[in-house]
């Protein structure tokens, strides 16, 4: 079985007997990660995005190393107060929540959310009276591989007037945030994002508010099938471009990364079910696994993100195959634009490794369609 970048996965894959698809996820790693970002950013606080894996080893890790944590639901939510996590390290980042969510967060002492239109501004006042708020701006996002631009987030022109309105509510607007787009991989991506909130920044100053926050949301990137810069180097000129649009730093800061942290650290193991031709003469091979869009892979919708991909098979020479999942949904294929070479003696029972996979697998995984199980997962460490 081809190495790993964990000796603790590496020892797993060599001897135990995987029977169904599993994401094994090194805690060692995320630790690493954890460091990183941290050295990078100079000091600023990370809370770290649960949706990404919310495996409680991995919560329980970053917890014993400081790091805070943005939750987007009440689920998230009780998962980090289980693990002894105080309120003041929690943010609702969410900016879509139910009125008993935001009831439950006040009463377990959560005071800091997110908000990006007036009806939520409206039911914080209500049912969480007096606590921060920072105002999500909308952004675009379209040079990251995963985009989130529409759905999230209040034009910056209107930003400031949310701000006023929470305030003449009792809410207290103390910064905003915005969301440069998950996996922007290069730190050029930053500039219109970082540009976009000073200029918020200051005309919310300008009508007499008084920021403290400026929240720099996600995007740090993992490493997938494109070379990027080590998290450290990458973060550093994140941090160098903070300090050129807001010289005279926000007394907070914080940044909320998710798949920076856990992506690298997880590998899946998977197993090849067919290998076949639709023609004779056709040149790419379809290879079925037992694992697809539904059952963890939902990232590689329109092959947003293509993992690292390395198998079993024997022969040095290799040929394009069409990955698919096992599912009778004919939407469950994960690349055909961009086939991915593998050998040419591929066959039924070679095991397929997807690395840089411990990031948005698990979590993204159905119950069951086609009674498929979900995604099995393995947190290992060396310690």
């Amino acid at each position: 079985m081809p190495a790993t970048a964990s000796p603790a996965i590496d020892a797993f894959l060599r001897t135990q007997m995987i029977e169904q698809p599993t994401l094994l996820v090194d805690i060692d790693l995320v630790e690493t990660a954890f460091a990183d970002l941290s050295e990078g950013l100079a000091g600023i606080p990370l809370f770290y995005a649960v949706k990404a894996n919310p495996e409680i080893p991995v919560l329980q890790r970053l917890k014993n190393l400081g790091s805070n944590f943005d939750v987007a639901g009440l689920v998230e939510l009780e998962l980090v107060i289980s693990l002894g996590v105080h309120p003041d390290r929690i943010s609702f980042g969410s900016t879509i929540k139910k009125n008993r969510d935001i009831i439950a967060a006040y009463e377990a002492g959560v005071r800091l959310f997110a908000v990006d239109a007036y009806e939520e501004m409206e039911k914080l006042a209500a049912h969480a009276p007096g606590s921060q708020v920072f105002v999500r701006l909308l952004t675009n996002g379209s040079d990251a591989d995963w985009p989130l631009s529409r759905k999230f987030g209040i034009d910056p022109e209107e930003a400031v007037e949310l701000m006023l309105f929470g305030k003449s509510l009792g809410l207290v607007p103390v910064g905003i945030s915005f969301h440069v787009g998950s996996q922007a991989r290069d730190v050029a991506m930053w500039h219109p994002c970082l540009d976009m909130a000073r200029d918020v920044w200051q005309t919310a100053e300008e009508h007499g508010l008084e920021l403290s926050l400026l929240n720099l949301g996600g995007g740090f990137p993992a490493y997938y099938d494109q070379d990027i810069q080590n998290l450290a180097a990458y973060a550093k000129g994140v941090r160098a471009l903070v300090d050129k649009y807001f010289p005279n730093n926000p007394s907070r800061m914080m940044a909320e990364p998710g798949r920076a942290l856990v992506a690298d650290a997880g590998v899946i193991s998977a197993e090849v079910v067919l290998v076949s031709r639709k023609r004779k003469d056709d040149i790419a091979r379809w290879v079925y696994l037992d694992i697809g869009k539904f059952s963890g892979l939902a990232e590689t919708q329109g092959e947003a993100i293509r993992y690292r991909i390395v198998s079993t098979g024997r022969l040095e020479e290799t040929g394009p195959c069409v990955l698919a999942g096992p599912s009778c949904d004919s939407e469950d294929v994960l690349y055909e634009k961009r086939p991915v070479d593998l050998p040419l003696d591929l066959k039924c029972g070679d095991r397929i490794l997807f690395h840089a996979a411990g990031a948005y697998t698990a979590t993204y995984a159905s119950v069951g369609f086609n009674g498929i199980p979900p995604l099995k997962v393995i947190c290992l460490s060396a310690g």
